[in-house]
């Protein structure tokens, strides 16, 4: 199932993968649709195999790696629990922040904040789902925890995380953020929360910001669409009106042929040419706004 490629999967079968990645369907549901359209062997292969998805070993001796807790007032608990890692060196390191897709922090979230780390960075990847233990170690009952989740706090977990990774000992006072899926629209929603304290972010596929929140954004964004994503896409035009009103910096690129997740190495979602562009693009992103 490795060698399937995005390019044999119907698009059918990557919608019910959708409506499956945002708890809309249960897996159940997803393989029993898949079925019936002939394609369940297509379907099993969308599921995550987290060993394609380390890019940058645990051990790589250009980086150190801990894992760290953090105050959280108004969260959903009062410590929680993220990922650090930094470039080896005292530093000090411009930060960023790197929120997870709807399901804890897994270990592409984990490897995306080593990549980040690799690049430089003071990289912090929190687990939205410490309140309840953390990651369980599969998406499926990751994705049930976080939906159980008060969601307004969680999203304040992780305001705290970027606030936390802001004033780190380590950091040099500069603030990118980025994330995928849900955390693409959390880092939309930091960027409105967060005001002058976040310098740079790039949103993956993520729920734009309300528009009467647009005026509050100071940082300079970096909007990544997946060509096949309507749900999300569709609201591009107001958010692109609104950000142009409010006199935001911003790019915004959409990925042709693309699924969401398209940066997810994890699964034929991925790929690979349409992937190293935006995470290209971001790197370039963040040094230019946070050096």
């Amino acid at each position: 199932m490795n060698a399937i490629t995005q390019h044999e999967i119907d698009q059918q079968v990557f919608d019910l993968y959708d409506e499956y990645c945002h708890g809309r369907i249960d897996r159940r549901e997803f393989l029993k649709r898949a079925s019936a359209l002939g394609a369940l062997t297509f379907a099993l292969a969308l599921l995550p195999d987290y060993a394609r998805a380390q890019t940058i070993s645990f051990t790589d001796p250009r980086i150190k790696a801990q894992y760290v807790t953090y105050a959280s007032p108004g969260g959903n608990a009062e410590k929680m629990r993220a990922y650090l890692v930094h470039p080896s060196g005292s530093g000090p390191f411009p930060a960023v922040l790197v929120v997870h897709e709807n399901r804890g922090l897994n270990p592409y979230i984990e490897d995306v904040a080593r990549r980040a780390a690799v690049e430089g960075y003071l990289a912090l990847a929190p687990d939205g789902l410490a309140p309840l233990g953390g990651y369980p170690g599969n998406d499926d009952d990751g994705r049930e925890l976080q939906a159980k989740l008060d969601q307004a706090k969680l999203r304040t977990d992780m305001l705290n995380g970027a606030k936390f990774l802001r004033s780190h000992k380590l950091a040099s006072g500069k603030l990118g953020v980025t994330g995928f899926c849900w955390g693409g629209g959390t880092t939309n929603w930091l960027a409105t929360a967060l005001g002058g304290d976040m310098q740079a972010g790039a949103p993956f596929y993520g729920a734009a910001a309300p528009t009467s929140d647009v005026p509050k954004i100071k940082a300079a964004l970096l909007i990544h669409y997946a060509e096949n994503d309507p749900r999300i896409n569709e609201m591009w035009l107001g958010y692109q009106q609104a950000l142009a009103a409010a006199g935001v910096r911003y790019e915004a690129h959409v990925y042709p042929g693309t699924q969401p997740g398209l940066h997810n190495n994890s699964t034929p979602r991925y790929n690979e040419a349409a992937a190293k562009l935006p995470w290209d693009r971001t790197v370039a992103h963040f040094k230019k706004y946070l050096a």
